[in-house]
């Protein structure tokens, strides 16, 4: 099963993420097939950016997002119909 996750990356007490696809076997920061955007938490503002027909792709091939990465697809759609 491929599963749409964060994959920590930066410094230590400096994490920024790659949203990438994966599959649930994989390790957080093993092999990926994909990689989808990124994720920053430390910024206030343009925190992320993600290719949403890539996302979009993988969800109609069945892959499932995790919490925090659905919330950024949810927001991506949002911006993205405005």
């Amino acid at each position: 099963m491929v599963k749409i996750r964060l994959r920590r990356m930066g410094a230590n007490k400096k994490p920024f993420f790659r949203i990438v696809a994966t599959d649930v076997r994989s390790a957080n920061a093993g092999n990926f097939l994909e990689e989808l955007g990124w994720y920053d938490p430390a910024k206030k503002s343009n925190n992320y950016q993600l290719d949403l027909a890539k996302a979009e792709a993988w969800l109609a091939k069945g892959a499932q997002p995790s919490e925090t990465v659905a919330a950024l697809i949810k927001k991506s759609r949002k911006a993205a119909a405005q």
